[in-house]
């Protein structure tokens, strides 16, 4: 991605309804709402196989579809995609991502801390303490049991996106600010700050090895990955576009799966919207342009480690030396 590089348009067309994307956004509102095919089979009157072909993008009834959107908690609207879906559902988002992962060449990405496809095969593993460790304690055992079958399957399907990522290597350009990035490391991977001091110090170390890791990526400097460093404050809003053969799309997130995560309320946005996705596409190449990038990105990085270690309590924190 160069200063002039556009990183791709939004002008081209499109049909009038696409019936596998209408499926694609079926499947995920229904794993979303946390229903099996049978449920849904069950609700409308119509066998299991009549649900998967519906998933599958072959030809629904308006009455079908009317039926299916008050049954998911959507709209016809978003159903249909027409310029934007909404979703309250985490893991509805992170199943719709997957989706149009898998069917893009090319992913433009701003995620607080790190984008979870350039994370290191430990992460998930970390996540996974995290988000239980943020569960209420106020939760009541039939609904602790819920959520964390709900964080089980969340964990399943970011597991999917990030095998995907790696069997098929689209072209990946990650934003990544800076000051988030000394947040991640001064809080550590934990899901709730009252853990004992032991604990904490090694999830702190779990920070600075995901920091070091996206280090060692900036100075190898794969063809399909690129990250930018930027040391400015970064849109509040996380987000992604996407690109592929049928679709350019932008998706927005207040989901977070950094230091602190949340994956229980926010509106998430996915829209085909040609003016919300090129005037996110001027921001990201304003903000590329200005980033810190190859080798002396990954020095500054190595160099915010060093320099968040000395202020940690003990344990010490490992980190690799400033190097020139």
């Amino acid at each position: 991605m160069t200063a002039t590089a556009t990183p791709f348009s939004a002008d081209s067309p499109r049909p009038a309804i696409d019936y596998a994307g209408l499926g694609d956004r079926l499947r995920a509102y229904r794993i979303g709402a946390g229903l099996q095919a049978d449920d849904v089979a069950a609700q409308l009157g119509v066998s299991r196989a009549v649900v998967y072909r519906m998933e599958k993008g072959e030809i629904v009834k308006i009455d079908t579809l009317e039926r299916l959107a008050a049954l998911l908690g959507t709209s016809m609207a978003s159903l249909l995609g027409v310029e934007t879906e909404y979703y309250a559902s985490a893991l509805a988002l992170f199943e719709r991502m997957r989706q149009l992962e898998e069917k893009s060449d090319r992913i433009l990405a701003h995620f607080e801390p790190i984008s979870l496809l350039l994370t290191s095969d430990a992460y998930l593993g970390h996540l996974g303490q995290m988000l239980y460790e943020g569960l209420p304690a106020t939760l009541l055992a039939d609904e602790a049991t819920l959520r964390r079958r709900e964080i089980a399957r969340m964990l399943e399907v970011l597991q999917e996106r990030r095998r995907d990522f790696a069997l098929r290597k689209p072209q990946i350009v990650s934003l990544v600010g800076l000051r988030e990035l000394e947040r991640f490391v001064l809080t550590g991977l934990v899901g709730r700050v009252d853990l004992p001091a032991a604990v904490r110090a090694q999830r702190v170390q779990a920070a600075c090895d995901e920091v070091l890791r996206m280090a060692d990526l900036m100075d190898s400097e794969p063809w399909q990955v690129q990250v930018g460093l930027v040391d400015d404050a970064m849109p509040s809003a996380t987000y992604q576009l996407l690109r592929g053969p049928q679709h350019h799309v932008l998706l927005h997130s207040p989901f977070r799966l950094g230091e602190l995560p949340n994956v229980r309320n926010g509106i998430a946005m996915v829209t085909t919207s040609p003016e919300a996705v090129r005037l996110h596409e001027n921001m990201t190449q304003t903000l590329w342009n200005a980033a810190c990038k190859g080798r002396e990105g990954a020095r500054r990085l190595r160099a915010l480690v060093a320099r968040m270690a000395t202020a940690l309590p003990s344990p010490p924190v490992t980190a690799y030396p400033d190097t020139p």
